[in-house]
């Protein structure tokens, strides 16, 4: 494949590393914003690690060019619908995804199973932990924020979810912090009066991500539609 890689930062950085072990090339690397759909028009796909004031935009440069985008850059949930509409419009393709690990993809089929059984634990009360490191923008993360709408499909105690909240009443609390050198982590706990159930995932390293997003790539090449890891892993 001919990769065009949208955003530069350490992700974009470790997704042309992981793209050459792959035996794909990195055709066009985008640093900012200044570019337009001519630009990526010899790619095969591009690969998003931008920032969220400029992801639904490059989405739509990439529709026009008719070139599949593959989306990891979080923050832009509220814009969705119109996103999907777009790929519609350009007959285009699109994989968006908060985290492209595969564990992390279990782990949220794992919550999926797991949440659908503790709605009838009444006596059971839920939260989110989630960990990243100093750089990252968004706050909760992506991750967070689809593994927090995964379980509030199934429990029916709760209307929303709310960050960082000295009172979260009947909302979902996700409890989001950053430190330094933290790859990322995800914990889901449930508790009462007389126990308490978890279940995490810890990144060691950004890997991961990086060679899951180039998986999800080499899943989008001459697809229409949108698409998500759920598809490229067969979850």
């Amino acid at each position: 494949m001919k990769i065009a890689l949208i955003g530069y930062g350490k992700m974009g950085q470790l997704l042309e590393t992981k793209a050459k072990e792959r035996s794909h090339s990195i055709s066009k690397i985008i640093k900012n914003q200044n570019w337009t759909s001519k630009d990526i028009q010899d790619c095969d796909i591009a690969i998003d690690f931008s920032n969220p004031s400029s992801v639904v935009d490059n989405i739509l440069k990439a529709f026009k060019a008719n070139i599949p985008i593959v989306v990891g850059t979080t923050g832009w949930n509220e814009q969705f619908e119109k996103v999907v509409k777009w790929c519609e419009h350009y007959n285009g393709a699109i994989l968006p995804s908060s985290n492209f690990s595969l564990g992390v993809n279990i782990f949220f089929e794992i919550n999926k199973q797991l949440s659908k059984i503790m709605n009838h634990q009444k006596s059971y009360s839920a939260k989110i932990n989630e960990i990243h490191h100093l750089e990252k923008i968004d706050s909760p993360s992506g991750t967070a924020i689809t593994t927090s709408e995964i379980i509030l499909k199934e429990l029916d105690h709760y209307s929303n979810w709310l960050s960082n909240s000295s009172n979260y009443g009947d909302n979902l609390p996700i409890i989001a912090k950053r430190e330094a050198g933290v790859a990322g982590t995800h914990e889901v706990i449930y508790e009462s009066n007389i126990d308490e159930l978890s279940i995490s995932h810890k990144a060691k390293n950004r890997n991961g991500f990086a060679v899951g997003a180039i998986i999800a790539a080499e899943f989008l090449i001459n697809k229409k539609g949108l698409f998500y890891m759920k598809d490229v892993i067969k979850l």
